[in-house]
């Protein structure tokens, strides 16, 4: 496996590697201006954010939900009509893996266009906004499980 480390995208920076920088940035700024809008909220304008947060589809959830409904539209179409409706199937898993494998497919540039995050972009921000509500002000530096409570604290 040393070979993947070598030819493949970091995991968690794989979409944005193959995203234009100005789109990449355009999302940055955004998430920026959602949390300087914030800067003097209270606690519970912060979690209320935190947990609009968790329910913000990122770009795993649209690419396999994409793949789903086309896999599933297109067998139903193999089955009821010809089987030539398989071979998209076909190519619907190839952009599948290869968007697993590089974080790219044919519709992620237009879905970062859209402003369609990535669930390291939308974990950024919920840290952010963790720091903003005072979730780690209690913890010692060194105390790994506190760190971790305050980390997962919604």
């Amino acid at each position: 496996m040393i070979w993947m480390k070598n030819v493949l995208p970091p995991t968690t920076h794989r979409v944005a590697a193959y995203t234009n920088p100005a789109v990449n940035e355009e999302i940055r700024r955004s998430t920026l201006e959602n949390l300087s809008c914030l800067e003097d909220a209270e606690e519970e304008e912060l979690t209320r954010r935190i947990r609009s947060l968790n329910s913000e589809w990122d770009t795993e959830r649209f690419v396999e939900a994409k793949a789903a409904l086309c896999i599933m539209g297109c067998s139903l179409f193999g089955i009821a009509k010809s089987k030539c409706w398989s071979f998209i199937t076909l190519i619907t898993a190839t952009f599948l893996l290869q968007h697993a494998l590089l974080g790219w497919c044919p519709s992620a540039p237009l879905m970062r266009k859209m402003g369609i995050r990535t669930a390291e972009e939308i974990g950024q921000e919920k840290l952010v906004l963790k720091m903003m509500r005072k979730d780690f002000a209690h913890v010692k530096s060194n105390d790994a499980e506190e760190l971790l409570k305050a980390a997962e604290k919604q």
